[in-house]
């Protein structure tokens, strides 16, 4: 007799099926094998299972033990396995009737006293049993996320003895309910920043149409404030966004006793960021930090700081909205479609080309700095602003009369402006084909980025780039067609880098003859 039971295994974000077979046959010496591609996690469950059996008065048969994790090919990891291997060779013993597990699927890590304890992915596991008209068992304090997956058979228990009376009909394991949602909180407001009236109106462009953003400004110019609190100017997830976001985070583990949020993730990993810290994998594949960010936004500080290597990982993903993580016998794609915010000082020393401050090492700290940034990284910047040291005056000045609220609201507008007339999508999000069609400039906006993209040496993406800009900036006035006034404005968030190493030249020249003029030796 072979007893059967399903669970899963994760790719990804999403739950694969996975069949648990397990049989019980005489054989001249006691045996128990997991087959079935197998980690050492998975392989140690027998111990597991056999110690929480004798803390509930069972004992294996001195028999040959096979379990069978198909398909044979798919990769099994992690201690989620212990609970339908259990439940599985329970069934096969007799513990409990063996048709009442066939249409369940499982997960869950046993203690060795019996207590199931919580594993990640319970979200995805939930949404895969549902798609296949399964069950759910899962450990208790994993029940109030996987309640939000529909209205699936779901129980919940605490220890093995539970759902082995559950399932014999001495007990009765109610439904879990599901966790609490969290609506987005206030935080922060934009009414703190003094000054920056440029980087507050790259900052809402950048919110309305979901554009790269990168700030280069001396220290304490603001930028990490700026960037705290662009996710007060987004709209909330949707229903879909949503699912996504929390299909993520629940095989990452962050789903906490199954609490949703509608605020749309904030990530803001050190510089020190490994590569599989950043974009995910690892010996246990799990998502890295731009897959946290999914829908919502990845901040840089210290742009030049983080290796370049790391850096460059994320090119395809600002691309395409996904990752894909090769491994020698799976390839694990994780979504990744956030909105990147970088922030940088000048060179080194970060004074470079700021009001007229000569940078002290000269002029090949702009560029030594700024070389760390692959030219490709950059092109898919869509907007970068300068953002000047704070005057003694800006500080003095009384807090601006919009605040986030005011700002959201006509982000808001915008927004739904693009997912009218995209289908959904936002403007940076446009296929090229689309963007070729509801991104048309009148005659005199044509005329200008034309002569623009000659001038500045505009990529092929760059000028697309530009477009759609200018699309979200034409969206913010409601005008359907893009003007010239607008493919100006985002021309002029398209020089930072050229701009800065200029800037920082000319700094870098005056101080030197400046210094120079004091030596009696420089006529």
């Amino acid at each position: 007799m072979v007893a059967r039971i399903q669970t899963v295994a994760f790719e990804g974000a999403e739950a694969r099926r996975v069949d648990v077979q397990v049989q019980v046959s005489s054989a001249s010496r006691p045996i128990f094998n997991i087959v079935g591609l197998a980690d050492k996690a998975v392989a140690e469950s027998r111990e597991r299972v056999r110690a929480a059996f004798a803390s509930l008065g069972l004992f294996l048969p001195g028999k040959r033990v096979i379990i069978n994790l198909a398909p044979a090919d798919l990769p099994k990891e992690g201690a989620h396995y212990d609970l339908p291997i259990a439940l599985g060779l329970m069934a096969a013993i007799g513990a409990i009737p063996a048709d009442t597990i066939e249409d369940f699927v499982a997960i869950g890590e046993l203690a060795l006293d019996g207590t199931i304890a919580p594993v990640p992915g319970a979200l995805p596991a939930a949404v895969m049993a549902n798609s296949h008209d399964f069950g759910l068992i899962c450990p208790e304090p994993n029940g109030a996320e996987a309640a939000w997956a529909g209205d699936l058979p779901l129980l919940a228990p605490q220890t093995l003895v539970q759902i082995m009376n559950h399932f014999k009909g001495t007990q009765v394991l109610s439904r879990p309910e599901p966790g609490e949602m969290l609506e987005p909180e206030s935080g922060v407001d934009l009414r703190d920043v003094r000054g920056q009236e440029t980087a507050k109106r790259a900052l809402e462009v950048a919110a309305a149409g979901g554009h790269n953003l990168l700030m280069v400004g001396p220290p304490g110019s603001g930028k990490s404030m700026l960037a705290a609190r662009l996710p007060g100017l987004l709209p909330p997830l949707t229903a879909n966004e949503l699912l996504d976001v929390s299909m993520v985070h629940s095989v990452a583990g962050l789903l906490d006793r199954g609490q949703l949020s509608r605020a749309r993730p904030y990530r803001a990993p050190h510089h020190s960021a490994s590569m599989a810290a950043m974009v995910g994998g690892g010996n246990k594949a799990k998502p890295g930090e731009a897959s946290l960010a999914h829908r919502g936004v990845l901040f840089l500080d210290e742009l030049p700081e983080f290796t370049p290597t790391v850096l460059d990982s994320l090119r395809q993903p600002l691309e395409t909205g996904e990752i894909s993580v090769a491994r020698v016998n799976a390839h694990v794609r994780y979504p990744a479609r956030f909105q990147l915010i970088a922030a940088m000082n000048p060179c080194r020393c970060g004074t470079g080309g700021a009001d007229g401050v000569a940078c002290r090492r000269g002029l090949r700290c702009a560029a030594d700095y700024q070389a760390r940034i692959s030219g490709p990284f950059m092109d898919r910047m869509d907007i970068q602003i300068d953002v000047p040291a704070v005057t003694p005056a800006d500080l003095a000045l009384p807090p601006s009369p919009e605040g986030t609220k005011e700002v959201a609201e006509r982000v808001a507008r915008a927004r739904r402006i693009q997912i009218d007339r995209n289908g959904g999508l936002t403007n940076t999000e446009l296929p090229q084909d689309r963007l070729d069609h509801v991104a048309q400039p009148d005659a005199e906006g044509r005329k200008l980025l034309t002569q623009a993209a000659e001038t500045l040496g505009l990529t092929a993406r760059g000028y697309h780039r530009v477009l759609r800009v200018a699309r979200t900036l034409a969206d913010l006035a409601g005008s359907d067609q893009i003007h010239r006034l607008h493919i100006a404005e985002s021309l002029s968030h398209r020089r930072a880098r050229k701009g800065l190493i200029r800037s920082a030249s000319h700094s870098a020249d005056l101080g030197q003859k400046s210094r120079n003029s004091k030596n009696p030796y420089y006529s």
